[in-house]
C-alpha cells in the first residue's frame, strides 16, 4: 500500500536526533504510521544540514533513503512554476522552499496528510483555499 504521508524537515530531524526537542514526539509518530514517508529533495537538504550541524549525520537521512523508508516522490523541474507562485504567495510569513514543495505535493496527493513540527502548515492553503491536513505536535497545533 502505497503511503499517504509527506515528510517534513521536523519530524525527520526529530526522529533521528534524540537531542532534539521533538524527538519523543518524532520516534511515537514513525512507530505508529507505515512507511515509505513520500518527502522532496529540500526536505532531505534541510534535515541533512541540520542533523550536521547539530550533533547528527547526514548519513543517517541517507541510511533511511537507501533503505526506502524515506522516498522522494517528487521533481521540482516538474512544478517550478507553481512552487514559484507560493513561494510569491508566502513571502511574508517565509515559506521555505522544502515548505513550498510538500505543499505543492499536498496538491497533487490531495489524500495525503503532512507530518510536520511548522505550525505555518496550518497557514498555508493548497489549491489556494483548501486546508492541507497536518500532523504535528499539540503544543505547535495550538500555536496557530
Amino acid at each position: 500500500m502505497k503511503s499517504r504521508l509527506l515528510l517534513d524537515t521536523g519530524p525527520l530531524v526529530g526522529y533521528l536526533n534524540k537531542r532534539d526537542q521533538h524527538h519523543g514526539w518524532a520516534v511515537s509518530q514513525w512507530e505508529s504510521l507505515a512507511p515509505p514517508f513520500i518527502t522532496c529533495e529540500a526536505v532531505l537538504s534541510e534535515a541533512c544540514f541540520l542533523l550536521d550541524a547539530h550533533g547528527g549525520t547526514s548519513d543517517w537521512v541517507m541510511d533511511l533513503l537507501e533503505r526506502g523508508i524515506v522516498t522522494v516522490d517528487f521533481s521540482l523541474a516538474d512544478h517550478a512554476v507553481r512552487v514559484r507562485a507560493l513561494l510569491r504567495k508566502y513571502r511574508s510569513v517565509p515559506m521555505s522552499l522544502a515548505d513550498a514543495c510538500l505543499v505543492r505535493m499536498s496538491e497533487i496527493n490531495p489524500g495525503h496528510e503532512v507530518l510536520t513540527t511548522d505550525s505555518d502548515f496550518r497557514r498555508y492553503r493548497r489549491d489556494g483555499r483548501c486546508i492541507i491536513p497536518a500532523i504535528m505536535p499539540d503544543e505547535v497545533s495550538q500555536r496557530s
